[in-house]
């Protein structure tokens, strides 16, 4: 059986062809993920951050590590969703001198829409049969190092 490490310094041509499919499926996703934030008026990053804020309120540098940039271009997207009317801020009732960023009722519509919006994979994916979904997640978990 290979080993991890010698996998990797000669993949087959299985291993080629799903590491190309993973690729085009990215890229199709985040493709129709920046049309889907243009339709409604953002940018990929402020669509991303609006998503993230739509699942609970986050302090800006975790929002910052989520989304793998720089605190202050946090700020700046969090400035101008809260500008929309999309995002607000708040103190953290656990320490007050953090403020959270978090979506409004308004941006948790918009965040609703982008995900409703998402057609390229899911309609797809609906259409396998449920073991198939299952052993599919339960691999991109297993790539991902999640057991959860």
């Amino acid at each position: 059986m290979a080993t991890p490490r010698s996998a990797s310094r000669r993949p087959d041509a299985l291993t080629l062809e799903v590491v190309e499919l993973i690729g085009e499926v990215v890229a199709r996703y985040h493709e129709e993920y920046e049309e889907a934030a243009a339709g409604h008026a953002l940018t990929g990053a402020q669509a991303r951050l609006l998503s993230l804020l739509s699942l609970e309120p986050l302090p800006m540098r975790r929002l910052a590590q989520r989304l793998k940039c720089e605190p202050s271009n946090v700020t700046g997207i969090v400035d101008r969703l809260e500008a929309r009317g999309l995002v607000e801020r708040r103190p953290d009732p656990a320490d007050r001198r953090v403020k959270l960023a978090a979506a409004t009722d308004e941006g948790r519509r918009v965040a609703r829409g982008l995900q409703e919006s998402l057609r390229f994979a899911r309609e797809p994916l609906a259409g396998l049969p449920d073991q198939e979904r299952v052993a599919l997640r339960d691999a991109l978990r297993r790539m991902l190092g999640d057991a959860g």
